[in-house]
C-alpha cells in the first residue's frame, strides 16, 4: 500500500482546502488562443502547466478528463502522464476521470495501468490517486478495480447517478421495484463492508440532480461522493449539501470549464491566472457557505 492512502489525502486535502476538485478538460476551443503560441512546447503542456501553477496552495484535487489527452494522441499522453506525477508530486490529490470497465483479464489490465504503483510493478505513467469506473458490465468487472485500489490504498468512484441530461433514460429505471440507480449505489456500499470509517469505493452522483443525490446519501453514509455538474452543467451550490454525509472529506465537487473556459480568447495570460483564481475563490465560497446536509444532523 502507498504511504498515504487515497481516504488520508481526501481527509486532509478537505481540511485544508475545501471540497473543490479542479478539473482539466484541455480544448483549444475553451481556453486563451496565447496557449497557442509556438514556443517549442506543446500547447496542451503548457495548459497543463499553467493550470497546475496557478492551482497549487488553492485546490487540494485535480480531476484529468483523459478523453481530452487521448485525442490529442502522444502530446495529450505524455501532457496527462507529467501533469498527474507534478500533481502527486505537489500533494495534489490525482482522480483520473477515465470511467473505464470491462471483463476479467481487460479490466485488471486496466487497474494495473492507473492503480498500481511502479514499487509494485506498475509502469508509473498514469498511476492515480483515484480512477472513475462504470459498473454497466456487472459487478465482477469491478473486482478487479475494487481488489487493486485496496491493495494499494487507492481509491475508485463509481458511475451511480451521474449528470448528464439523458442519465435516467437508464439509471432511473425500475427493475425489482427499486430504481437502477439504488441498486448500484448498493452495490458501492456493499465493496467495502468490514471496512471501519470513509469507503475508499465511492459514487459518482450528479449536483444536477439533488432529491435524487439525497436519497443515494442514505444509501451510502461511508461513501465519498464526486458530484459533477456545478459551473457549465448547471448545477446549483446550494443544493449540494443533499449530497453531504456526517464525516470529513466525504463529498467532493469538480468543476472544469466553470474554472478554464473563456469567451475571449484573447484575454492575456496574466488576465487569466487571476480569472481561474477568482472564480476557484468564488467557488470555494459557495460550496462553503451551503446549508449543512440533513444527513448530518438527523
Amino acid at each position: 500500500m502507498s504511504s498515504i492512502s487515497w481516504v488520508e489525502i481526501v481527509q486532509h486535502n478537505t481540511a485544508h482546502y475545501s471540497e473543490l476538485v479542479a478539473g482539466i478538460d484541455p480544448s483549444l476551443l475553451d481556453i486563451p488562443s496565447f496557449f497557442e503560441q509556438d514556443n517549442g512546447i506543446p500547447w496542451i503542456s503548457r495548459f497543463v502547466d499553467f493550470v497546475l501553477d496557478t492551482i497549487e496552495g488553492q485546490v487540494g484535487f485535480v480531476k484529468f478528463q483523459s478523453a481530452y489527452f487521448e485525442a490529442c494522441g502522444l502530446l495529450g499522453l505524455t501532457a496527462l502522464s507529467m501533469g498527474m506525477k507534478r500533481a502527486k508530486a505537489a500533494g495534489i490529490g490525482v482522480i483520473l476521470d477515465a470511467k473505464r470497465g470491462d471483463i476479467g483479464a481487460t479490466a485488471a489490465a486496466y487497474a494495473h495501468a492507473y492503480l498500481t504503483p511502479t514499487s509494485e510493478g506498475g509502469n508509473g505513467d498514469f498511476e492515480a490517486d483515484c480512477l472513475t469506473v462504470n459498473p454497466l458490465m456487472g459487478p465482477d468487472t469491478l473486482e478487479p478495480f475494487v481488489s487493486t485500489a485496496k491493495r494499494y490504498g487507492k481509491g475508485l468512484f463509481v458511475l451511480c447517478r451521474t449528470s448528464n441530461p439523458g442519465a435516467g433514460w437508464l439509471q432511473d429505471k425500475m427493475t425489482g421495484n427499486r430504481l437502477i440507480s439504488d441498486h448500484v449505489a448498493d452495490l458501492i456500499g456493499g465493496l467495502a463492508r468490514g471496512e471501519e470509517g470513509l469507503n475508499p469505493i465511492g459514487a459518482v452522483i450528479g449536483a444536477t440532480v439533488p432529491h435524487e443525490g439525497r436519497r443515494l446519501r442514505m444509501l451510502l453514509p461511508r461513501s465519498i461522493i464526486l458530484a459533477p455538474g456545478l459551473g457549465a452543467q448547471g448545477g446549483d451550490a446550494s443544493s449540494i449539501h443533499a449530497l453531504r454525509g456526517t464525516q470529513q472529506g466525504d463529498l467532493l465537487i469538480p468543476v472544469s470549464r466553470g474554472l478554464t473556459r473563456v469567451e475571449d480568447r484573447g484575454i492575456s495570460a496574466a488576465a487569466y491566472r487571476d480569472l481561474v483564481l477568482e472564480r476557484i475563490s468564488a467557488f470555494k465560497g459557495a460550496i462553503a457557505h451551503s446549508p449543512t446536509s440533513p444527513a448530518a444532523v438527523g
